[in-house]
């Protein structure tokens, strides 16, 4: 399949312009395609990997990828979907998260040659602009009762839109202009609340060059109950490991719910579809399969085989014949410094608040009623060592029939 046809049997596609003109533009030869990513954060997290793999099956299609960092657009604050006025950050910070990121792109992205793929900071070009000049080239091209209409805009002028966020439109737009001058790049895509910035860019670059360019973007990354996905209660799920660990990350892919399984196989893995089918077909305990079959693809797609096949040994040992309750386990942590000698037990117990006292963490294993890594624990004297946590640094307790407890080595 063409990259158009991949994107659609993924149901990857939310909105596109011209397609049979793009269509013929992709079949005549290699192209070059952009997403940009607002580098506002120390790490990118999940919801940044629906766009990373959009371009690197744009890559895998034979094209040529950019991925822009928005150091310069970071400075203004892109108003869409917000309900006030995002915090500004300086530009070292935005330095330190884009050099953050680089790494993090390359595990999916070809960046090894300018031919295959390059990273690109848009203040690079957007901070030498001079005022009054681009104010005619580009402010001249763009319609303020229109502007005005768009989605990104709509939400906030109830709440106060700044002048400042008023340009992030025009900014944005002149990306576009600039990489298809630069180099070549007749694509932009995204995702669908960004299609009012990103069909603004398109519309530039035909009018000032009359050259041909295109849109497309990608449906909102939303679970099956309108959430945002990337999202826990302990907040967002990293891409950086030292953020999000790598069993972390394996475990959320792994406990995502049973009717979100098949769409995520298709969105983040590069599994054939003739396969994603088959797994979206399980159901009962063996979607269990699937879920493994996704947390592991992904997880090695970001780590690589052998963090991917640790974190799958890890919840196979911890998890084995645990039952869902153990999946969704709630988490504790335990200070390196107390298991660097080994911990009792009970002041295991203790310290990581499982239990609120010693009597009570002492009669429970006399009952019987304590598994560690689900072995009955039996001697109130036992010493738990690192080991127990394995290599991911994690282990499970289980008291009485049905409650868990992971915990894990924190710094």
């Amino acid at each position: 399949m063409d990259f158009i046809e991949e994107m659609r049997a993924r149901g990857l596609v939310a909105q596109i312009t011209h397609e049979d003109e793009l269509t013929e533009h992709l079949k005549a030869g290699k192209r070059t395609a952009y997403i940009g990513f607002d580098p506002t954060g120390e790490s990118l997290h999940v919801g940044h990997l629906f766009q990373i793999m959009t371009l690197a099956r744009w890559q895998r299609a034979g094209h040529r990828a950019i991925a822009l960092m928005g150091g310069g657009t970071a400075l203004v604050g892109d108003p869409t979907g917000k309900a006030e006025m995002r915090p500004v950050l300086s530009d070292d910070e935005i330095a330190r998260n884009i050099a953050n990121y680089r790494p993090l792109m390359s595990r999916f992205l070809d960046l090894s040659t300018p031919a295959a793929g390059i990273l690109v900071n848009n203040a690079d070009w957007l901070k030498p602009l001079p005022y009054l000049p681009f104010l005619r080239e580009i402010g001249s091209q763009f319609s303020v009762n229109r502007m005005l209409t768009a989605e990104c805009f709509k939400t906030r002028l109830e709440t106060g839109l700044s002048f400042l966020e008023f340009n992030y439109m025009l900014l944005q737009s002149y990306d576009f202009l600039h990489l298809f001058r630069a180099e070549a790049c007749t694509l932009q895509m995204g995702g669908d609340d960004q299609w009012s910035n990103i069909l603004s860019g398109m519309d530039l670059v035909r009018r000032l060059t009359k050259g041909k360019a295109f849109c497309l973007t990608t449906p909102l990354l939303t679970t099956s109950d309108g959430k945002k996905m990337g999202k826990t209660e302990k907040g967002a799920v990293w891409l950086d490991a030292r953020m999000t660990s790598p069993y972390e990350y394996f475990q959320y892919w792994r406990n995502v719910p049973d009717d979100m399984v098949e769409p995520c196989l298709r969105y983040f893995t590069f599994l054939p579809m003739k396969e994603v089918l088959k797994l979206g077909q399980l159901r009962d305990r063996e979607i269990n399969d699937a879920k493994v079959a996704l947390a592991y693809e992904t997880t090695r797609l970001l780590h690589g085989e052998e963090p991917a096949a640790a974190a799958k040994a890890t919840a196979d040992q911890l998890f084995a014949g645990g039952g869902s309750d153990a999946g969704t386990a709630p988490e504790f942590a335990i200070s390196a410094t107390k298991i660097a000698q080994g911990i009792n037990i009970i002041d295991l117990l203790v310290e990581a608040k499982v239990l609120p006292s010693k009597s009570e963490a002492r009669r429970l294993i006399q009952q019987g009623g304590l598994l560690l890594n689900g072995e009955k624990v039996s001697d109130i004297n036992m010493i738990v060592t690192k080991a127990a946590f394995g290599a991911a640094g994690e282990c499970l307790l289980k008291k009485g029939k049905k409650h868990y407890y992971r915990l894990r080595i924190s710094p």
